[in-house]
């Protein structure tokens, strides 16, 4: 089974599951008239729609490439998770409308807190257990959208949490106005959550760098080069739902033959995958070394070198990334 079908598959596992949590919440406001209550079910709301949304999402990222899409479907992942960052942002505002209103213009009376406290409870337990395995399958499959959701859900559940406990402290002192202000404490911190999806969601759309990524790669690299690279230059990697695309440059010997040339890229590749999963796409260009490369090449059955060997040029993600053979001052 491809990455893009078990995320399709866990995907909609999480939609029933919050189709099933929703109508849970539906029903401890309905015993209990609490505007807190009330503000987590509109919020949890999104969850559903933002569930279905990534669940069609997840289904386009699945679907194979084509002639209008030769890099895949992955983007949909992106603008999906763009979408119910959002909705977690536009939430925050009709959360804190009805607090207010509730506060000052519609004041209530409560009913049944007990069981309502105990239904939003069991809610929070089994959210925050569906966020961590979709979390946690999300960065094992480099799915942003199950990433999204899971830190969506946690996001709630913390924020329920809050609700319990003012609940609780509303059940016994009966201070109504405890009610209101846990609910727009819980839309500051959906606002926040909400931001974060967002930000990350637009980084990915404008294919902007992962640093920690990038990082990672540049360091597995350099502790696993080997002798026939002078060094990898001009490296790019854009995800794409989950897949990677990394393109890169590497400086080989001048002297080496097509095949060699072919030996040099398919180690390289072959050792990305290892490390980084099979799902990886890499387009690597070979570039012969110049005499300035003499002084930083740490092959040592060269017949031609031209220059010896002065030190080795450790890889960093400014070298890596830059568009130019690696090389040192040798004036000195």
């Amino acid at each position: 089974m491809s990455l893009a079908t078990q995320n399709l598959s866990f995907q909609k596992k999480l939609t029933a599951i919050t189709v099933l949590l929703f109508i849970v919440k539906v029903v401890a406001w309905a015993f209990t008239h609490s505007v807190a209550i009330l503000t987590d079910t509109l919020e949890y709301t999104i969850n559903v729609v933002a569930g279905f949304i990534s669940l069609y999402s997840l289904y386009l990222s699945a679907q194979p490439k084509d002639e209008n899409h030769p890099y895949g479907h992955g983007k949909a992942e992106f603008v999906s998770a763009a979408i119910e960052g959002i909705l977690m942002v536009v939430s925050c505002f009709v959360i804190v409308y009805e607090a207010i209103n509730n506060l000052f213009y519609r004041p209530h009376t409560f009913h049944k807190l007990d069981y309502g406290i105990y239904l939003v409870a069991l809610t929070a337990i089994v959210n925050f257990i569906a966020g961590y395995y979709a979390i946690r399958k999300g960065k094992q499959n480099n799915a942003l959208t199950l990433i999204a959701t899971g830190k969506h859900m946690q996001s709630d559940t913390y924020g329920t949490l809050g609700i319990v406990v003012g609940l609780i402290i509303l059940y016994f002192t009966g201070y109504a106005w405890i009610d209101s202000a846990i609910s727009i404490l819980f839309a500051v911190f959906i606002f926040v959550a909400g931001y974060k999806v967002l930000r990350s969601s637009i980084a990915g759309i404008m294919d902007e760098a992962d640093k920690e990524l990038l990082d990672r790669v540049v360091k597995y690299l350099s502790e696993h080069r080997r002798q026939n690279w002078m060094d990898i230059h001009n490296l790019r990697i854009i995800k794409y739902g989950s897949i990677l695309h990394l393109d890169c440059h590497t400086t080989i010997p001048w002297y080496f033959n097509i095949n060699e040339g072919h030996e040099e890229v398919k180690a390289l590749e072959d050792m990305i995958r290892e490390n980084f999963g099979e799902h990886v796409e890499m387009f690597v260009h070979t570039d012969g070394c110049l005499p300035i490369s003499c002084a930083i090449c740490i092959k040592q059955d060269c017949n031609v070198r031209q220059h010896e060997f002065i030190r080795r040029v450790q890889w960093d993600v400014k070298n890596v990334s830059n568009n130019g053979k690696h090389t040192i001052n040798t004036e000195n």
